[in-house]
């Protein structure tokens, strides 16, 4: 899997993009991130990349041009890559993202990402490259760099040898529509609390059994839009397969 980066601060996405899992799939050949300065495309020798909107308002607008330009020279970079590629505008107006859109984007070889700042970017050139627009929840931040760190993360849990184990991941929160069970760990004993007594029991179905009801339990209880969800596809395919 191949990510590449269209922002305006490549330092801050690759202090955060060099470090732990991500750092060692990069150096161990799992994921690959190139990320690419927006202004060393601007139209002038200042570095400008951005404009005062039309039609008047605050603030600036990232211009059209150089993240074009960008984006051009991207695809020649990586012209030797097959498979299928995605561009994607990180921005508060886009689909959120969730486990079951991330399972998706890991299917494509490419995901060239756009980060915004300011007030945004040219509809003109989102409207030319972007294949679709991510959120990652429903606040605003400054700028689409830490949203792309979050998707680049997400995504690449799910590429081949990132994680040691497929497991790892398949049991997870949202992995099976639900939150994901409580975890415990050594002392057995801290502050007067207990480890559940099934955990240490060595009854492995008892223990599967016990982390499913807890699974429930909780999405019940923190998420329940979760399981309405799940009520709704399940009715879903039964209709579906009454009606075959």
């Amino acid at each position: 899997m191949r990510f590449d980066v269209m922002t305006l601060f490549p330092d801050m996405m690759q202090t955060v993009l060099s470090e732990s899992i991500l750092g060692r799939a990069q150096k161990n050949g799992y994921i690959t991130v190139g990320i690419h300065n927006i202004r060393d495309f601007a139209v002038n020798d200042y570095g400008r990349v951005d404009d005062t909107p039309y039609g008047g308002g605050r603030g600036m607008v990232m211009m059209a041009p150089p993240i074009f330009d960008c984006y051009q020279n991207i695809l020649q970079q990586t012209m030797d890559i097959t498979g299928t590629r995605r561009v994607i505008y990180l921005s508060p107006k886009g689909t959120t993202l969730t486990q079951a859109h991330v399972k998706r984007l890991s299917e494509y070889s490419q995901l060239i990402l756009l980060c915004g700042h300011y007030e945004g970017v040219d509809q003109r050139v989102l409207d030319e490259i972007v294949d679709e627009e991510v959120s990652v929840g429903d606040y605003v931040l400054t700028g689409g760099e830490l949203p792309a760190c979050v998707l680049i993360d997400a995504v690449s849990r799910l590429c081949q040898g990132v994680l040691p184990d497929k497991i790892c991941y398949e049991e997870e929160s949202f992995s099976d529509g639900l939150l994901e069970y409580p975890q415990y760990t050594r002392p057995c004993s801290f502050h007067g609390q207990e480890v559940p007594p099934v955990l240490i029991s060595g009854n492995h179905q008892n223990i599967a059994a016990w982390r499913r009801q807890q699974a429930i339990l909780l999405t019940k209880t923190r998420r329940p839009d979760l399981l309405a969800s799940q009520k709704a596809d399940t009715i879903h395919d039964k209709q579906e397969e009454e009606n075959e």
